[in-house]
């Protein structure tokens, strides 16, 4: 699965950083710092659900 974030939607609410503050970092304004990544099969069902958290569906997921 590769994750990446569209910085036009993300409004800083940082719901997945504090899910996982490694996978989803964030800049020093507070929005979203995540680069493109590939997710371990083992994480994806985790990663899936922070990703549904976010109110602003800026983080999205597809398949690799």
């Amino acid at each position: 699965m590769h994750i990446t974030v569209d910085r036009t939607r993300c409004q800083g609410h940082a719901l997945c950083s504090m899910s996982d503050p490694e996978m989803f970092p964030l800049d020093d304004l507070g929005y979203s710092a995540l680069e493109p990544a590939e997710v371990a099969e083992a994480d994806e069902a985790r990663v899936r659900l922070i990703i549904s958290a976010c109110p602003e569906r800026a983080l999205s997921a597809t398949e690799s």
